[in-house]
């Protein structure tokens, strides 16, 4: 095979590559910008805050219907979250103080980096996605998060659980493939995260 040659179908394969990697990106991209997750830090690890992180968890999730009812689409949803946040942390408030705690709380939506997390049957990869995001207190201790949109959130769950039936409604096969089977991208995560970083260097440079 002529030098040539090599060269043309060396740059042939990292096309293609290339191209099969950023189609992934975009698959994972697609993931981050269709989600409304919700993330609630207790004060500590401690027993007690656990205890009182999830009695927070449980009250925001009895009130999602009459909070987030009439909301049909992603947007709907987050321009609710952002007007209603005062209620939101009212209701935060109104539980630390029937548990006999004077904590503080902070209600905000917000835009954050998440490693990937096991939901459920579904594993959501690593990236930004968009929250309604609660901390009690110092917000030192372990979280509690579930997908509010789609509603995935299942009330009343001691660990963190989806409606995996649910978001066939909402995710394209490959999204839903990426999250079902993670152990099948591992390769295509590492390289879609090279990819990102370039990406990055590249913007910064122009």
């Amino acid at each position: 095979m002529k030098k040539t040659d090599i060269i043309l179908l060396g740059g042939l394969i990292g096309a293609i590559l290339f191209s099969n990697i950023a189609q992934f990106q975009s698959t994972l991209s697609g993931l981050e910008n269709e989600v409304l997750r919700m993330h609630i830090l207790a004060n500590s690890d401690s027993e007690e805050d656990q205890q009182l992180k999830i009695k927070v968890r449980d009250s925001l999730l009895e009130h999602s219907e009459e909070i987030f009812g009439e909301c049909s689409t992603l947007e709907e949803m987050k321009n609710t979250a952002g007007h209603k946040l005062d209620y939101i942390n009212d209701i935060v408030l109104e539980v630390i103080d029937e548990n006999g705690f004077d904590y503080s709380a902070q209600s905000s939506l917000v835009n954050m980096e998440f490693d990937d997390r096991v939901y459920g049957g579904l594993t959501m990869p690593a990236g930004n996605y968009d929250a309604l995001r609660i901390t009690i207190g110092e917000a030192q201790g372990h979280n509690w998060w579930c997908v509010m949109y789609p509603p995935l959130c299942i009330p009343a769950a001691e660990t963190v659980s989806a409606d995996t039936d649910a978001a066939k409604d909402y995710f394209t096969k490959e999204e839903l493939d990426v999250m079902e089977n993670p152990e099948n991208y591992q390769v295509k995560f590492r390289c879609a995260e090279v990819f990102k970083g370039i990406k990055k260097k590249i913007s910064e440079i122009f």
